[in-house]
C-alpha cells in the first residue's frame, strides 16, 4: 500500500487570495504572519501589490487574472489546503479567475471570504463592477463571510445604524448563500463591541470592550486568517471563531505602536519568547 503523504498527514494548511501590503500589517503579510503564529502552514497567491502605509494605500499595482489563477492551480495540485481564505480581490475578472479554480482545484475546501471594500485609511480596495460577481459568484460558495458593518450594508442594501439592526442583515446575508455570517460590530459607537455569528444552526453573539487605540490596521485580515487556520485544523466554526477574536484582541493589545496612522497589530504574540 502507498503510504500516507506528509501532505494528507499534517492538517492546518490555510491557502490565503489575497493583495500585499507594503506595510506589512494587513493584507498577504498579516495573514501569513497570522497563520503562522497559530500553528498553521501559509500559501499564498496575491492578487495586486500595494504600495501602503498605516495612513493610506497610495497605488495599487495590478496581477494578472490568468496569473493569480496560475498561483492558485499550482499550489492547490501540489501542497493542497485545508481552509482557504480570500481577501482583496478588486476586480471581476480576479474574482471570477479564483472561484473557477477553487471549484477546479478545491471543491469541498471551506473558504472564508473576507470582502475587502475599503483600506483602514479610507482607499477604496474594490471596483464598483466586483461588487456584483463579489455577491453572485464567491459569497454563495463561502463557509462563512466576515464583513464589517459598511460591507453588510453594501452586500445586503439594508441600513445598519445598531445591534438592533445586525440580526436582519445576517439573514439578507445569508440569502446570498454563504453557510454562515459573522458580521462584525466594531464601526457602532459605544465601548461594548458586538459581533454577530448567524448560520443554519442559529445566532451567537460575541461581546468585548473596546479598546481606545488607533493600532487596528489590518485588524479584518487577521479575524479572517485565524477563523481559516482554526478550520484547517478542524475546530467547529463557534470554537475557530472564538480563537481568532482572542488571538486579534491580544494582538491588539500588545501592538507596537508603529506608524503615524492606523498602526499594525502584534501578530507574533502567540509566539514570542520570553
Amino acid at each position: 500500500m502507498k503510504p500516507e503523504s506528509s501532505a494528507t498527514k499534517y492538517r492546518g494548511r490555510v491557502l490565503i487570495i489575497a493583495g500585499s501590503d507594503s506595510g506589512g500589517g494587513a493584507g498577504i503579510q498579516a495573514d501569513i504572519k497570522t497563520v503562522t503564529a497559530l500553528g498553521g502552514y501559509a500559501a499564498t497567491a496575491i492578487t495586486a501589490l500595494t504600495a501602503q502605509d498605516t495612513r493610506t494605500v497610495h497605488a495599487i499595482h495590478d496581477v494578472p487574472a490568468s496569473f493569480i489563477a496560475l498561483q492558485l492551480r499550482v499550489v492547490l495540485q501540489d501542497i493542497g489546503a485545508d481552509a482557504i481564505k480570500t481577501g482583496m480581490l478588486h476586480r471581476a475578472d480576479i474574482i471570477e479567475a479564483v472561484v473557477d479554480a477553487l471549484d477546479r482545484y478545491a471543491p469541498g475546501v471551506p473558504l472564508v471570504v473576507d470582502p475587502v471594500m475599503v483600506a483602514k485609511g479610507g482607499a477604496s480596495l474594490l471596483q464598483p463592477s466586483a461588487a456584483e460577481a463579489l455577491r453572485t459568484k464567491l459569497i454563495p460558495r463561502a463557509a462563512l463571510i466576515t464583513p464589517n458593518l459598511p460591507e453588510a450594508e453594501v452586500l445586503s442594501g439594508l441600513t445598519v445604524a445598531g445591534e438592533a439592526d445586525m440580526p436582519a442583515a445576517c439573514e439578507r446575508l445569508l440569502r446570498l448563500g454563504p453557510q454562515a455570517v459573522l458580521l462584525k460590530g466594531g464601526h457602532l459607537p459605544g465601548d461594548v463591541l458586538v459581533d454577530l455569528l448567524q448560520d443554519a444552526r442559529g445566532a451567537q453573539r460575541f461581546t468585548d470592550t473596546r479598546l481606545h487605540t488607533t493600532s487596528t490596521h489590518g485588524t479584518g485580515c487577521t479575524l479572517a486568517s485565524a477563523i481559516a487556520t482554526g478550520l484547517a485544523f478542524g475546530l467547529p466554526l463557534r470554537e475557530a471563531v472564538a480563537q481568532a477574536r482572542a488571538y486579534v484582541r491580544k494582538a491588539i493589545e500588545t501592538a507596537p505602536g508603529f506608524g503615524q496612522g492606523h498602526g499594525p497589530l502584534n501578530h507574533a504574540h502567540t509566539v514570542q519568547r520570553r
